[in-house]
């Protein structure tokens, strides 16, 4: 077994220690940054995402898998910038105000920064104005939006409605996720997309910058 798929396989197992010293002992091998993220730690998380989905593991099972990734991403984050590897896009993330919980939005920004993606986390309890002016100051095609309360999901509708309000409608893209979020809510707000759970969430918004 090669150094790479070891480094897939001990992602899977949420071993972030191990994950970390494979990373480590690949880049002392002078593989490429690009090819210890893609080839060893995407890989594996790509198998979670399968895995998850069919339900072969649960939640804790990512969360830890995702802590593994970080701990490979803080060693291959400073080569893959000396290499200017080219960002997939920039996301403006997360929980909307009055909502303080950020388990779930801060596993889809690990699973957004392992996919390429460029995010700009605005943490918790974050208002429609800071989310809308954070996009456009930073020239972000998407923003992503979690809620876990269903009193603070109307929160999402306001950032929809401010968009649409500045004309911003089809230049900014919104994806909503969360517990109580449904198709069917993102639907009746005119969100562009929902996101199920997080590897779902790094599909929708490919998607929507594709």
């Amino acid at each position: 077994m090669d150094l790479l798929e070891n480094i897939s396989l001990s992602l899977q197992r949420g071993e972030f220690d191990e994950t970390a010293e494979l990373t480590t002992q690949a880049v002392e091998q002078k593989l490429p940054p690009k090819q210890i993220l893609d080839d060893g730690l995407i890989a594996g998380m790509k198998l979670v995402g399968e895995k998850f989905k069919c339900h072969d593991i649960f939640l804790p099972d990512v969360l830890l898998a995702a802590k593994a990734m970080n701990a490979g991403l803080d060693i291959l984050k400073p080569l893959l910038i000396d290499e200017d590897m080219p960002s997939r896009g920039k996301v403006v993330l997360g929980t909307v105000q009055g909502d303080l919980h950020d388990l779930g939005k801060n596993l889809v920004g690990i699973m957004l920064k392992g996919a390429g993606f460029d995010v700009i986390d605005l943490g918790n309890d974050v208002s429609p104005q800071k989310f809308v002016e954070t996009a456009l100051e930073k020239n972000a095609p998407v923003i992503g939006l979690s809620a876990l309360l269903t009193t603070t999901m109307p929160v999402m509708k306001s950032v929809v409605d401010l968009i649409k309000e500045k004309g911003l409608d089809g230049k900014i893209k919104v994806a909503i996720g969360g517990a109580p979020v449904t198709q069917q809510f993102a639907d009746e707000i005119g969100a562009d997309a929902y996101g199920f759970d997080g590897i779902n969430a790094v599909e929708c918004v490919d998607r929507l910058i594709s």
